[in-house]
């Protein structure tokens, strides 16, 4: 059995059916209720209580960790998670990290999941280590202002990083816990072209056969947006990156089409597959 931490999310939702698609037994784990596919289990659980936890590990042979919140909660130990999930009898546990960890170590938020890669990396067990960059669908965040007025408004519209679909990071993390060659790898994780804002809507309004119009933010006008449902503090990491990327931020990795086969999918699919959203 394979289990699945943030089984609802943008990842997590995908690597469950693209496991359950492949006749594995899957548990899928989430903080609420949810909806999952056809003969997967779905267990509750807070990872900010590792103890909560254990019901779901019970003869798991393999681990997806997404912490997300849960990494930052009050009081939390997320490497008491991977010790449940040893302890359990878990055998390989694949992790999504960040990019972030290496472009730009010195944040809070990135020493602690550094930290926590340490941790895995002296488990005991298997593991993989995924570094994804920016998310496609990160872009949800315009869909209200493209459904109400037709407008994407963002800032730094002509700044790009080549941003990542979910599936593909959800394809990747299936072949991590399911071949044992990706033992001990550790990902970058990109999309396959440098692509900004500006581009982005071009490329939701082709999507929607309709006008979009980009209207570009300050970065104050921006925060303010963001730390509505984000720690202002993370707020700032972000646009830092979006603002002025590195060169390690800019760069478009190969590690999805190594692991996977093929080149990664632009975020014309993407747009594309989730235009309901913008409608």
């Amino acid at each position: 059995m394979i289990v699945v931490t943030g089984a609802t999310g943008n990842v997590g939702r995908p690597l469950t059916r693209a496991l359950a698609e492949t006749g594995q037994q899957v548990t899928a784990v989430s903080r609420h209720a949810a909806t999952v596919p056809d003969g997967v289990r779905h267990v509750q659980a807070d990872l900010a209580e590792p103890a909560s936890l254990e019901p779901a590990l019970a003869g798991a042979k393999a681990l997806f960790l997404l912490l997300s919140g849960d990494l930052h909660a009050v009081g939390a130990s997320p490497a008491d998670v991977i010790g449940q999930a040893a302890a359990s009898g878990v055998r390989r546990v694949v992790l999504l990290s960040t990019l972030g960890v290496v472009t730009r170590p010195f944040g809070t938020t990135r020493i602690a999941m550094r930290a926590l890669e340490d941790a895995l990396r002296e488990s005991g067990v298997d593991w993989a280590i995924l570094r994804p960059g920016g998310f496609a669908s990160n872009a949800l965040w315009w869909a209200e202002s493209v459904r109400a007025h037709q407008v994407v408004a963002a800032p730094f519209g002509d700044i790009g990083v080549p941003i990542i679909d979910p599936v593909d990071i959800a394809e990747v993390a299936a072949a991590c816990l399911l071949d044992d060659r990706h033992t001990g790898g550790v990902y970058e994780l990109t999309g396959p072209e440098v692509i900004t804002p500006r581009q982005q809507t071009d490329a939701i309004a082709d999507a929607l056969g309709s006008p979009v119009r980009f209207h570009e933010l300050t970065r104050d006008e921006a925060k303010a947006a963001m730390t509505q449902s984000m720690p202002a503090e993370l707020a700032d990491d972000t646009l830092d990156i979006l603002g002025s990327p590195t060169p390690a931020e800019l760069r478009v990795s190969p590690d999805v089409e190594h692991v996977l086969g093929r080149a990664p999918r632009p975020f014309a699919d993407w747009a594309a597959r989730n235009i309901a959203a913008f409608r």
